[in-house]
């Protein structure tokens, strides 16, 4: 917690007693009771005299939400300050003035704050009830598709930033890169200056396990300039704090190897392109030179979700319905060995090809099998919003989808790992899929392969414990591809034949000779492909 209040520079030498530091989400105190013991430090080395409630009544807000925590940590805070030599009534009249018990995204807080710090709730929309989930919409832009409540946090405290203010949130940086993050990456661009950002990959930064990693940023209310970035700080006191002055120095030394300087990071709502300055002129030189995936012939989806697999989804043999009501289901555990060895499970389609739902009245062992079941499928949310369709999977099934060769990809690995499908079977809702009636399969296996789609998937993905990516939908649409009737056929055999003998070292040496890239980019890459 000192790490980020020296980032944002509250610090005693400051004068901080004269400025007003906000903290959304209090907590136990992390940030709290760390910043007082700097504000008081700063007030007495300063003034001479003079009442300590009148002088410093207006310098700390600080919010929380959570009853039982807000008095816990209020204790604590008018001990710490009778500790620090307080009288009592001076103690607990800055107590009430400095601590608010309520919803930050709902509480009036008049002015603006020249520091904001903490670390933001981590609430997924479907833990917040439905009318208090309307009332933050109609409050908060950023509050976009399935954001998390932190977004709007973040937000708000922006908003609250006075001119030259800093903010510094330790918190998942999921939105930095994805869908859902696209309006507040927006509002950065627009009004603010990214100017560290601090990665905490593979780092202690929470007393417990997370599974999105974190990241600090400091943003400011300032004009737009160059950011720099620091990744995986070593957890030690000195050398926080070491690194958090190379951060805040005017000029940068130019041997430091810690931390880098970049510009243009920030571009409307695109996702922020942190990785190092060579790997990001590789990928912008792609994006103007090659289509997207999807632009070239290439289609991206994701496998069935049915809400309730147990009832849906089982031994293919023993599926008790008609032999066109069931179909193969690849899973990820068929996949593990990067070849497809089928365990055996299929899933119930109560689909047509057209995609209505078929006539129970038309297969009656698929509706014996399925009212077996009733109580289960009829209870889930997309069953209950339309009665009539109550036995209709999450995600429509279009049978034809098994019959074709595809690409499958599980959502988190640590490299890639795609796996060839000859046509046989349906994937899960834990698989991404690749067709295409363009690019044929095995060579674009190849180019998946490659370290240039690994380049793309971490640029754009948010990075998971152990290292891990997404390959999701909304990742995958971003790599860039030549048009196949561009591509030599001698190069289309060495990306096939590369494929299929999993050989990753020549998937690399055609791939980058299908983007035609240099020894310079080839190295970036981590190797030149020779």
């Amino acid at each position: 917690m000192d790490f980020i209040l020296d980032l944002t520079g509250y610090t005693p030498e400051n004068r901080i007693h004269r400025k007003r530091l906000l903290e959304p989400s209090f907590g136990g105190g992390d940030f709290l009771l760390p910043s007082v013991e700097r504000l008081l430090a700063s007030w007495r080395a300063a003034e001479h005299g003079g009442a300590a409630l009148d002088a410093l009544g207006d310098a700390v807000r600080a919010v929380e939400l959570h009853r039982e925590t807000y008095h816990a940590t209020r204790s604590a805070l008018r001990e710490l300050l009778r500790h620090e030599g307080l009288d009592s009534e001076t103690a607990t009249a800055l107590t009430d003035r400095w601590l608010i018990q309520g919803d930050f995204l709902l509480t009036p807080l008049p002015g603006h704050f020249d520091f904001v710090v903490g670390n933001p709730p981590y609430v997924r929309q479907e833990q917040i009830p439905a009318p208090l989930l309307i009332e933050y919409r109609n409050r908060y832009q950023t509050l976009y598709d399935r954001a998390d409540l932190y977004v709007p946090f973040i937000e708000r405290s922006l908003s609250l930033l006075a001119p030259q203010g800093n903010l510094s949130f330790i918190c998942a940086d999921r939105w930095m890169k994805n869908r859902y993050g696209g309006p507040l990456r927006r509002l950065v661009a627009e009004r603010f200056h990214l100017k560290i950002h601090v990665d905490m990959v593979d780092t202690p930064a929470f007393h417990s396990e997370v599974i999105a990693y974190p990241a600090i940023t400091v943003i400011g209310r300032e004009a737009p300039g160059t950011t720099r970035i620091a990744h995986r700080p070593a957890i030690d006191r000195d050398a926080l704090h070491a690194l958090a002055q190379l951060l805040r120095a005017p000029n940068l030394p130019e041997d430091t190897g810690s931390v880098r300087e970049l510009s243009n990071i920030m571009k409307d709502a695109e996702p922020w392109l942190l990785e190092t300055s060579d790997q990001m002129a590789v990928i912008r030189r792609l994006e103007g030179a090659f289509p997207c995936l999807e632009e070239v012939g290439c289609k991206v989806g994701i496998g069935v979700a049915t809400g309730a697999d147990k009832a849906f989804i089982g031994d293919f043999e023993r599926l008790d319905v008609e032999p066109d009501r069931k179909l193969p289901l690849v899973t990820t555990k068929d996949i593990v060995s990067g070849q497809v060895q089928w365990q055996g499970l299929g899933v119930i389609n109560p689909f047509t090809e057209t995609g209505g739902l078929v006539d129970l009245r038309d297969y009656p062992r698929l509706r014996r099998y399925l009212e077996a079941r009733k109580e289960v499928i009829a209870n889930r949310h997309c069953a209950k919003k339309a009665p009539s369709n109550w036995y209709r999977t999450i995600d429509r099934i279009t049978p034809s989808l098994a019959a074709r060769p595809k690409l499958l990809i599980p959502d988190i690995k640590g490299e890639a790992h795609i796996v060839f499908e000859p046509g046989e079977r349906y994937p899960h809702h834990n698989l991404y899929y690749v067709v295409s009636d363009d690019w044929e399969l095995r060579a674009l296996q190849a180019v998946l392969l490659s370290s240039v789609t690994r380049l793309f998937i971490a640029t754009y993905s948010t990075q998971m414990r152990g290292g891990f990516l997404r390959f999701q939908a909304q990742y995958l649409r971003r790599i860039r591809l030549p048009r196949w009737n561009e591509v030599p056929p001698a190069l289309r055999e060495a990306l096939a034949n590369a494929a299929i003998g999993h050989d990753l070292d020549a998937c690399n040496r055609a791939c980058f000779d299908l983007y035609g890239l240099t020894q310079e980019e080839r190295a970036a890459l981590g190797g030149d492909g020779n």
